[in-house]
């Protein structure tokens, strides 16, 4: 029997769940394909029977992946909105937020998703994910004085994803020592000099 590293069983039993969603999305960050539930059990240190003891197969645990994955984006994004209070800033959280999540191992899990998991399967979550997410950024263009807050907040989520892809494509080949972290420093510094003034951003 594994050895409990938590005050209670079932608090055992959701990090060991965690460490397993964990090793799944990071192979299909690295592959792009679903993985076993022996490569995620080796991935985390753990006997595939102990992995059978939360999914039963590896169309199971890639949905678990799928419902872990977005709230945990959707919360990532309001955390740094609401760490700010000032409109422009809170705008301005959404922005850099997501362009984390875009450049780094997120993106890549969310896009083996939609290579292996059947379209119907992801069109109303998806859509849903999409709806909610915005919710934040829309009251923080209202509260900034936007009179037109849901066509802006498209433009602001096609401006970011249209960077991330550009910018990806451009340096695809540059080795940097952290090339996640300066990938999302140079996008967001060429979105805030095309709105950095709209924002109220100061050169802090």
């Amino acid at each position: 029997m594994p050895r409990i590293e938590a005050p209670t069983v079932a608090e055992h039993r959701r990090k060991q769940e965690q460490a397993i969603l964990d090793g799944a999305k990071a192979i299909l960050a690295e592959t792009g394909e679903a993985p076993t539930l022996a490569a995620v059990g080796k991935r985390v240190g753990l006997a595939r029977s102990s992995v059978y003891q939360y999914y039963s197969s590896s169309e199971q645990l890639v949905a678990a992946v799928l419902a872990d994955l977005l709230p945990s984006w959707d919360r990532f994004v309001r955390d740094r909105v609401g760490a700010q209070t000032e409109p422009g800033q809170q705008i301005w959280g959404y922005i850099c937020a997501n362009v984390e999540l875009i450049v780094g191992s997120e993106q890549a899990v969310a896009n083996a998703l939609v290579r292996i998991v059947d379209p119907s399967v992801l069109q109303e979550p998806m859509q849903r994910f999409h709806r909610e997410l915005q919710e934040p950024l829309v009251d923080a263009l209202i509260a900034h004085g936007e009179p037109r807050p849901l066509e802006v907040a498209q433009l602001i989520d096609s401006m970011i994803v249209q960077a991330c892809r550009s910018w990806g494509a451009e340096h695809s080949t540059t080795a940097t020592e952290d090339p996640t972290r300066a990938e999302g420093a140079e996008i967001t510094a060429m979105i805030r000099r095309l709105i950095g003034d709209y924002l109220g951003l100061t050169d802090r």
